[in-house]
């Protein structure tokens, strides 16, 4: 474990504490409060002001009985079921997906299980648009054990397929309506609602305004309306 080379042992109380915990998350399981002050060039062991901020810190899980010093993680994962149950669980109880880098900071190996599971369709994983990286992963709830009795199976060719469509961004989009001569539908152009009279009122006669019709075919103006 190395320090920034301009901040030297780290002095500063809180800068320590920084240092411990940055150790403790990166070294999964209990450690030893020596191997932490030690690797980290801190005064954890020795400062009892900053003992008392470590072990009262929210993400230091402390053993009273053995001394041992566990980082606390947002997600209990150590392995692909221990991962899948919490995947499954988050996304029922909280209609969302879990961040891959948070998954990731609870175990290093869950983004290679994550796409595992992708393939074996018990997953969904959301991707960034422009490199592809993973970003966001729900649960499957129609994975083939979850499946009703009266689902039926997508053909593996039109899955790829869907998979390799991506949607234009806004501009283009935008662009591509204007193209082909479309434009949104706002609330000002829709036609005006018909007021509706009361039943058995009668509605007031319009007036017949006399029209002047013409055929521009024929020499001078001829009003046909006129009866000859």
């Amino acid at each position: 474990y190395s320090q920034p080379k301009d901040t030297g042992s780290g002095q500063n109380i809180n800068t320590q504490l920084i240092y411990a915990l940055q150790y403790l998350k990166e070294h999964y399981g209990p450690n030893r409060l020596q191997d932490i002050a030690i690797s980290t060039s801190t005064a954890l062991d020795t400062d009892q002001v900053l003992l008392e901020k470590f072990r009262n810190h929210e993400k230091v899980k402390w053993d009273q009985k053995t001394g041992l010093y566990e980082y606390k993680h947002d997600f209990a994962v150590r392995n692909r079921e221990q991962l899948l149950t919490e995947i499954k669980r988050y996304t029922i109880n909280k209609s969302a997906g879990i961040s891959i880098r948070t998954l990731k900071d609870a175990w290093k190996e869950a983004p290679t299980h994550i796409e595992e599971l992708e393939k074996e369709g018990k997953v969904y994983v959301l991707r960034t648009a422009k490199d592809g990286q993973m970003k966001t992963v729900f649960w499957n709830e129609m994975s083939e054990e979850n499946e009703p009795d009266d689902a039926f199976v997508i053909e593996k060719e039109f899955r790829d397929m869907w998979a390799e469509l991506k949607a234009p961004d806004e501009v283009d989009m935008i662009r591509q309506l204007v193209a082909a001569e479309m434009k949104p539908v706002s609330s000002e152009a829709l036609p005006p609602p018909v007021a509706k009279g009361k039943k058995g009122q009668k509605k007031p006669r319009q007036r017949q305004r006399q029209a002047k019709i013409t055929n521009t075919h024929l020499k001078g103006e001829i009003d046909l309306s006129r009866d000859y």
